[in-house]
């Protein structure tokens, strides 16, 4: 099997749009990213962890962003997001893990906001979750408050580590071994080059479901040669996704360019079942709000909303891509129960993915 590796070093490259430097949400200037992993088999076989998002370079708790979110299907949990809905504002860092530990992330960034940032009032953490019981021992606990302090001192900008780390270690994406992934788009609007940035924590899909750049990769590498992490397909699974960009939306924008990760989710095959949590968040950090002023009023910049489609188009590529990024970057992990979620085996997506252009060239 080849070693794991991005997409594109497969010389596989997802639509039109340029990517950013490290083709990751950290392109999105002031965005930091931190992992921790949580690997062992004594006292109980942990395969999970936490991933911490830093949306800008100055403290959000004092320079609020506008934000939106959607839900293509609910079944799951993103603490805060009651606020953000009302506000349009983000206030905290962003942090994912897995289904049983938001709590305990939840608590622990608030923690951190009044010992390092002297917060005084209060906060509600924006933390996601995925499910990944089948290969962590979800009600072993472990994720610990040193565990996030770990995520929040390794966050920085540059390349994201994807596959298994962080919130991303014990998940599983389209019946292959998932998890976090990462991709960027550079847009050009009336007001210049705007970055936009994706990051995803994928455990979704179906095997059979699974298309790369609309080749039907998952019903060519079937279970009888990849087997599948359990016997029949599940159905269920939830994703994260997280857009970042440095152009000027409002709230509503927002919201609006959260709803087209739909779209890169649906490119890859998925079509949120009943037991998927699929939950979106944007925010831009064009117009930080300074929130210590409760008395002047401010200016903010916003774009035409028909400026918005290029960013709705750069959005759907990016999901795709992070999504596949996952992919591609997960190693074979067996873990709880001795189940095993097999990689996706990169010579074969390349194998198959030369065979469909040269039959359609």
């Amino acid at each position: 099997m080849a070693a794991r590796a991005r997409l594109r070093d497969l010389g596989i490259a997802i639509g039109s749009y340029p990517t950013g430097q490290w083709n990751a949400i950290t392109d999105v200037p002031g965005i930091r990213v931190g992992h921790s992993t949580i690997i062992h088999d004594q006292p109980g076989v942990a395969r999970t962890g936490v991933t911490v998002i830093f949306p800008s370079a100055a403290p959000i708790w004092q320079h609020h962003l506008f934000a939106g979110f959607h839900v293509l299907n609910g079944n799951g949990d993103f603490t805060g997001m009651h606020w953000v809905e009302e506000s349009g504002l983000l206030t905290t860092p962003i942090a994912i893990t897995n289904t049983h530990q938001v709590g305990v992330v939840r608590d622990t960034l608030i923690r951190h906001s009044v010992e390092t940032h002297q917060v005084e009032e209060w906060v509600m953490p924006l933390v996601g979750e995925t499910y990944d019981g089948w290969l962590n021992d979800i009600n072993g606990f472990f994720v610990q408050p040193e565990h996030v302090y770990q995520a929040i001192s390794a966050a920085s900008s540059g390349p994201v580590s994807e596959g298994n780390v962080g919130g991303g270690t014990g998940m599983i994406c389209h019946d292959f071994k998932g998890g976090i992934g990462s991709a960027s788009r550079l847009v050009e609007l009336s007001s210049g080059q705007h970055t936009l940035g994706v990051l995803v924590q994928a455990n979704h899909g179906d095997r059979d479901l699974l298309r790369v750049d609309g080749v039907p990769v998952g019903r060519e590498i079937t279970a009888q040669e990849i087997p599948l992490p359990w016997e029949t397909s599940q159905q269920t699974g939830s994703i994260i996704v997280i857009i970042a960009t440095d152009a000027p939306l409002l709230p509503g924008q927002c919201r609006r360019l959260a709803q087209r990760a739909t779209i890169g989710l649906a490119r890859v095959g998925s079509v949120g079942h009943n037991g998927s949590g699929d939950l979106f968040l944007a925010f831009s950090t064009a117009n930080p709000m300074d929130a210590r002023n409760q008395v002047d009023p401010f200016t903010i910049t916003a774009l035409p909303p028909r400026q918005m489609n290029s960013l709705f188009e750069a959005v759907s590529e990016a999901v795709e891509e992070a999504i596949l990024n996952a992919l591609t970057a997960a190693e074979t992990l067996t873990g709880y129960r001795g189940r095993t979620a097999y990689a996706l085996p990169l010579d074969r997506l390349v194998e198959v993915m030369q065979r469909y252009r040269r039959n359609n060239s």
